[in-house]
């Protein structure tokens, strides 16, 4: 497809590789009863997004020591060449990559379709878990350049070189609800987007058919429309960024963006924050 980085690893590759000592595959779910624990790729571990990589203490992402003993835990060094997939479409095995690259791990890819293209393909699952030898991590420190804070959109929304991506569905964008039907947890007081944000629903960069990625011609013309251009510094956002993960993505590693980043506080954060301006 021509992406501007090897980011992606299709199924095929994968399901030819899972006795590859130099793979480390590692599903991350949303639900994992209703997805791992039904059945997995061999040998693959289990990051659980809602236990493994956020801190409810500090309502934030799990801190380098968290993410050293999360990546222990799954036997992963710091030269091992990680394969995340996942359910929905990889929205968390998303925002566990960017995790992955704000802690400096420089060899991991998605798989392109998820467990979506993996069932539909009638690829082999087990329910077998891998007992997995603990490793001795070491990350590197946070890479800021990545992530967008509470004051750096306060700030953009001056900057006519800055623009934000609000990739949830136009209902949510509108105010028309605070969040999907689905997933009711973590609202906002308030309904609405961050203003002169433009909205570019998630979906916009995948297949229907199979979740796999669009190509770059496609995404091009899905971004650029929207004056969403690569002399711009983006910021995504979304609900609690997650969906916002998966366009950062998108943009920074598919199409080369030289300046994404993720806002992971997202409407939550923002939605919430005595002050804040806002636009329906």
């Amino acid at each position: 497809m021509n992406y501007a980085q090897p980011v992606l690893v299709d199924t095929e590759t994968v399901s030819k590789n899972l006795s590859n000592a130099s793979f480390k595959i590692v599903e991350v779910d949303y639900d994992p009863e209703n997805a791992y624990r039904q059945g997995h790729l061999q040998g693959a571990s289990l990051i659980w997004w809602k236990r493994d990589i956020n801190d409810p203490i500090t309502r934030d992402i799990i801190s380098k020591s968290q993410f050293e003993d999360l990546l222990s835990r799954n036997g992963i060094t710091t030269q091992s060449e990680v394969i995340l997939y996942g359910d929905f479409n990889n929205w968390f095995a998303a925002f566990v990559f960017w995790i992955f690259k704000y802690y400096g791990h420089e060899n991991v890819k998605i798989m392109n379709g998820g467990r979506k293209k993996w069932e539909i393909e009638n690829k082999p699952y087990t329910k077998d878990e891998p007992q997995i030898p603990k490793t001795n991590y070491v990350a590197q420190p946070p890479n800021e350049g990545l992530r967008a804070y509470l004051f750096d959109v306060r700030r953009a929304l001056d900057k006519k070189d800055t623009v934000l991506v609000d990739v949830r569905s136009p209902k949510e964008f509108s105010g028309e609800v605070t969040a999907p039907a689905e997933y009711p947890m973590e609202h906002a007081q308030r309904g609405g987007h961050i203003p002169h944000a433009n909205n570019i629903p998630w979906a916009s960069a995948v297949n229907d058919v199979d979740g796999t990625f669009k190509s770059v011609e496609e995404l091009k013309k899905v971004y650029e429309s929207k004056g969403i251009t690569p002399d711009k510094d983006v910021i995504c956002y979304c609900r609690i960024g997650e969906r916002s993960s998966h366009t950062w993505f998108v943009l920074k590693y598919l199409l080369g963006y030289p300046q994404v980043r993720n806002y992971d506080g997202s409407w939550t954060e923002w939605g919430n924050m005595i002050g804040n301006p806002i636009e329906k």
